[in-house]
């Protein structure tokens, strides 16, 4: 069975930076059984119904300005499949949720720099699936608990975004992360320790929380992934990694494993 992982995708320049979460990412499949496909939810794409990528070759968007053209010029062939697509489509409905199917959208760069950094290969298929706007982190964590069938398949699904996102308190790379960064890295780490799921989706009501997230959208694929934790007895949420890029962009890394 796969597991499920929760990745930090960092600025856009992480595909070109060499920090200790780019070497995180680049080494992620290297003792990991590799998966027959992954379905991946970024911070990045926003819907108001919950939306799939569906076209057979999934472009490169280059959905960000301010860098290198040497970014821009990164392109990641990944491909989808219509058994991938099917077995998506299949564990949501038996969770209740409908899906509407996008032909023509691409990876942004909170799917494809994490996957270009770990499978440069680009040789599982992938499909993307959106943040629906207007649903609580109780829901997408449902979504989550829906998506948890798809590990018996070999499907790994990925929640790509950041556990401390404040871009009003960036600094030069290097700079150490400010102290509520820190504590709600922190509490995150006592939080699944715990698994205590209410404190989860009120993460706000911390003066951390709201510092760490003005805005939510890069914690729910976080939210969404503990979803698939809580699906079955035996399971718990693991940190793999953590560190901090432009002082308050939070790197951590965490997979949903076996207990045992």
């Amino acid at each position: 069975m796969q597991s499920a992982l929760f990745l930090p995708h960092g600025a856009p320049d992480l595909a070109l930076s060499d920090i200790p979460g780019t070497w995180f990412l680049r080494g992620l499949f290297k003792n990991r059984p590799i998966p027959k496909g992954i379905v991946i939810i970024s911070a990045h794409w926003e819907t108001s119904d919950l939306t799939l990528t569906t076209a057979p070759k999934l472009d490169t968007i280059h959905d960000f300005g301010g860098f290198s053209s040497a970014l821009n010029r990164l392109q990641y062939p990944a491909k989808t499949a219509p058994w991938l697509i099917d077995a998506t489509k299949s564990a949501l409905s038996k969770g209740t949720f409908a899906v509407r199917d996008d032909p023509r959208r691409g990876l942004d760069h909170g799917a494809w720099i994490p996957l270009m950094l770990s499978r440069p290969s680009a040789d599982i298929p992938v499909v993307q699936l959106s943040l629906p706007t207007g649903h609580s982190p109780q829901d997408l964590f449902l979504i989550g608990r829906a998506l948890a069938t798809l590990a018996v398949q070999d499907i790994l699904v990925i929640g790509s975004g950041a556990t401390v996102h404040n871009l009003y308190k960036l600094a030069p790379e290097g700079t150490p992360a400010p102290q509520f960064a820190m504590d709600f890295d922190d509490w995150l780490e006592r939080v699944f320790l715990a698994r205590d799921w209410s404190s989860l989706f009120h993460f706000h009501s911390l003066e951390s929380g709201r510092f760490s997230h003005p805005t939510s959208e890069h914690l729910l694929p976080l939210i969404l992934v503990a979803g698939i934790c809580d699906a079955r007895p035996g399971l718990e949420m693991r940190n793999l990694h953590r560190s901090y890029s432009y002082g308050s962009i939070g790197m951590a890394a965490w997979e949903v494993s076996d207990a045992s």
